[in-house]
């Protein structure tokens, strides 16, 4: 069943065409990636999934729904919760506080609201142990964790939003070796508990480690569409760098 369909997108700043036709179709349920060289266009396909920008033309399905998302809030409210690189995470503060922020919990005492910080550490450890049980501890400052751990925290906030569908923008990058293997497990728990991912990554390891399938864009335009399994990272980079099979799907 296809989760996401985007049909003949077209984006333009001003001279600039950023997006000249894109199509893309992902599979509910997959690790979908999009890979291109700098200007291929992959930024301006996911800030339009994410709701920050609107397609000048084409057309948009979620469940094979048209759908147009005015803003990420939008984005969110249908299922599409996007993690970008920076993360938007507080270091400062607790782990389950930013797993619930702008939507903390409260309880009632005395007709008085006060936080249900109890509850929230313990959802906050619900969502946790569904990508990574070795972080236990919902008070834990995030400026304390590990680039990895600090991945998962921001996931864990997609699965309070209730997102089916996540999409992460360059996960791994300025992570070490150890690090980015955290985030691969992470891309594969996400999957095995029915989400689907939709990966932008320069680190074509990473691609061929994760991929069901992969999306090639060049210079705003459909280049291929490759089934993962037996991709390298070798014959990706090759791809994207010779731009041939231009404009096949």
């Amino acid at each position: 069943m296809t989760k996401i369909s985007a049909r003949n997108i077209y984006k333009n700043y001003g001279a600039v065409e950023a997006l000249r036709g894109v199509s893309l179709d992902v599979a509910e349920g997959e690790i979908h990636a999009v890979c291109g060289d700098n200007g291929a266009g992959k930024s301006t396909l996911i800030k339009i999934l994410a709701g920050v920008e609107q397609p000048d033309q084409g057309e948009l399905l979620v469940d094979g729904a048209a759908r147009r998302f005015d803003s990420p809030t939008a984005a969110l409210k249908a299922g599409l919760a996007t993690i970008h690189q920076d993360l938007a995470v507080a270091p400062d503060m607790a782990i389950y506080q930013n797993i619930f922020m702008g939507a903390e919990l409260t309880r009632s005492v005395l007709g008085l609201r006060l936080l249900d910080k109890a509850r929230m550490r313990r959802e906050s450890l619900g969502y946790m142990g569904q990508l990574n049980d070795s972080i236990t501890d919902m008070n834990a400052k995030v400026n304390a964790l590990s680039g990895g751990q600090r991945q998962a925290v921001a996931i864990c906030r997609a699965l309070r939003w209730n997102a089916n569908v996540v999409i992460l923008d360059e996960p791994t990058a300025a992570l070490g070796v150890r690090e980015t293997e955290q985030v691969l497990q992470l891309v594969r728990s996400l999957k095995r508990a029915g989400k689907t991912v939709i990966l932008i990554s320069h680190a074509m390891k990473d691609v061929a480690a994760l991929a069901d399938r992969v999306t090639i864009l060049r210079t705003g335009e459909n280049q291929i569409t490759l089934d993962g399994g037996d991709l390298t990272a070798d014959n990706l980079a090759h791809y994207i760098l010779s731009g041939e099979v231009n404009r096949v799907h």
